[in-house]
């Protein structure tokens, strides 16, 4: 039934549409993934102006009519305003957003990957970690909320536990030494294998406390990097432009 709808969530992206309008696509705890049209927005006098920004979380007052969501108030309390003023920790965060609109669907409720989310975008503010491995933990714990993580406990051929020493991402996890060393396998230390598992198995609010050898996080980096062209299947131009900014 068409009608008012209080959500709490964060807009992920937002376009301009026609001469003042803006297309947002928020991440609701209650409805999941929605597109929302937010009516005049771009006019300096309309209160909402600075509201309907990339990385805005709060309080979204939606109206559902029959083909969209309109946005008539938003309460918004965190801006992240502090991405803005770090390219790096910019980009990775336009990274973080789009990986999260690519994974989440409509109509179903996101509150674990809405979680995940705001975490790890304060996370990249912090100086103790970095933004790579940042990058890392928000991607493998936002594949294992929605259901996509990698099997890291056991061999994904014969089920064993024992000698796990290859990665094979087309496959979907961890194979051992007996039944691995063919094409497309990568090498994973017990190390880096712990790492892992210590991320899936650790809630968000208690990761981002850690820090690993820069070995381990390449291991991890190429680890995820193939996992996720894989099984996310999508090229994100922010990852193109901190390549850029690498170079």
């Amino acid at each position: 039934m068409a009608g008012s709808v209080l959500v709490t969530g964060m807009i992920l992206s937002a376009q301009p549409v026609g001469e003042y309008d803006r297309r947002l696509v928020l991440l609701t705890r209650e409805l999941g993934k929605i597109s929302a049209f937010a009516r005049g927005v771009r006019r300096p006098t309309v209160s909402m102006s600075g509201s309907c920004q990339p990385f805005a979380f709060g309080k979204f007052t939606v109206y559902e009519g029959r083909d969209s969501y309109t946005v008539e108030n938003a309460e918004i309390s965190q801006f992240f305003a502090e991405l803005r003023s770090d390219l790096n920790a910019l980009y990775y965060g336009i990274y973080f957003c789009e990986f999260v609109e690519a994974l989440t669907r409509e109509g179903l409720e996101a509150t674990k990957e809405l979680k995940v989310l705001y975490r790890s975008l304060g996370a990249l503010s912090k100086e103790s970690i970095g933004k790579r491995l940042v990058r890392s933990v928000f991607e493998l714990k936002e594949l294992s909320v929605t259901g996509i993580s990698p099997q890291v406990e056991e061999c994904v051929h014969c089920r064993s536990k024992e000698n796990l020493v290859w990665f094979h991402a087309k496959e979907g996890g961890c194979v051992c030494s007996r039944c691995g060393g063919g094409y497309g396998m990568l090498p994973v230390s017990q190390s880096t294998l712990y790492t892992m598992r210590y991320i899936l198995a650790t809630p968000i609010e208690s990761l981002y406390t850690f820090t690993v050898k820069p070995e381990i996080l390449q291991e991890l980096s190429g680890i995820l990097d193939s996992f996720v062209a894989i099984h996310v299947g999508r090229r994100f131009k922010s990852l193109e432009m901190l390549e850029t900014i690498a170079e």
